[in-house]
C-alpha cells in the first residue's frame, strides 16, 4: 500500500521527480517570473492572450495541443511572430492518454511536431504532459523523443476558478521569485484576469522572462 501511494504521487505531483527530473522552477536573477499556457491554441481566447501578453511585453511558453494547432495554425505562427515558444502539449490531449504505450505516446507527439514543424518550420522540444501526469511509459517517450520536460511550481487551476477576484488574489499571493505560472488559454476568466495581473507584476518590481532563455536551453530541436 505504501509503494502504491509513493506511485501514485509520483505520478500525479509532476514536482516530485520521482520517474525523471522535471523543471518545475528556476534559479531566479532578481523578481523573476515565467508565464506558460495550456492546451491552446483556440481563436476565442489566444488572441486575447496575445494581445495582453504584447503590452506588457512579457514573453510566454504555449504548450499548445497539436489538433487544435492543425484548426489554428495562423496562431502558431501568430505565436511565434510576437516572441513567444511554442512547446509540445501532445497532438490528442486523449483522456487516456496516461495509459497508453510508449510507442504510441511518441507517435502521439511526434504527430504535434509534425503541424508545428509543417507551418512554423519549428520542432518543438520542450514538453509538458497533458494532464500533468508522468509515468514510466512517458518517462521512456520523453527520453526517445529527446523531449526536455517541464511542470510548474504555481498552477493556477483557471480551469476550474470561478470568481476572478479570488483567482487574481491566489496568484498575486503566490508571487515569488522563481515560479513558473501555469495558465490556459482556453478559459475566459484567464483573459479576464491577465492584464490586471501583469500590472500588478510589474508594479511590485517583478519582470517576466523566457524560460528557455534563463536556462539556456534549446526551444526547438
Amino acid at each position: 500500500m505504501l509503494y502504491l501511494l509513493i506511485v501514485f504521487y509520483g505520478c500525479y505531483y509532476i514536482r516530485s521527480g520521482f520517474f525523471m527530473p522535471v523543471i518545475c522552477s528556476f534559479p531566479a536573477s532578481g523578481k523573476q517570473i515565467v508565464l506558460s499556457f495550456d492546451d491552446g491554441p483556440l481563436l476565442a481566447f489566444t488572441p486575447d492572450v496575445l494581445n495582453i501578453l504584447d503590452k506588457h511585453q512579457a514573453p510566454a511558453i504555449f504548450f499548445c495541443i497539436g489538433k487544435r494547432a492543425e484548426t489554428h495554425s495562423n496562431l502558431l505562427d501568430e505565436i511565434v511572430h510576437r516572441g513567444h515558444v511554442i512547446g509540445n502539449h501532445s497532438y490528442s490531449h486523449h483522456r487516456f492518454f496516461d495509459f497508453w504505450s510508449a510507442g504510441k505516446m511518441l507517435a502521439d507527439l511526434q504527430k504535434m511536431d509534425q503541424v508545428t514543424e509543417k507551418h512554423t518550420g519549428l520542432k518543438p522540444k520542450l514538453f509538458r504532459p497533458p494532464y500533468g501526469v508522468m509515468n514510466p511509459n512517458l518517462r521512456k517517450t520523453i527520453i526517445n523523443g529527446n523531449y526536455t520536460p517541464v511542470g510548474w511550481n504555481m498552477r493556477s487551476f483557471d480551469t476550474m476558478a470561478q470568481s476572478p477576484d479570488k483567482l487574481l488574489n491566489k496568484l498575486l499571493n503566490a508571487l515569488q521569485p522563481g515560479k513558473i505560472y501555469l495558465f490556459h488559454d482556453s478559459m475566459n476568466i484567464t483573459t479576464n484576469i491577465l492584464d490586471q495581473f501583469l500590472q500588478e507584476v510589474k508594479s511590485r518590481g517583478y519582470t517576466v522572462v523566457a524560460l528557455h532563455k534563463v536556462l539556456n536551453l534549446q526551444p526547438y530541436a
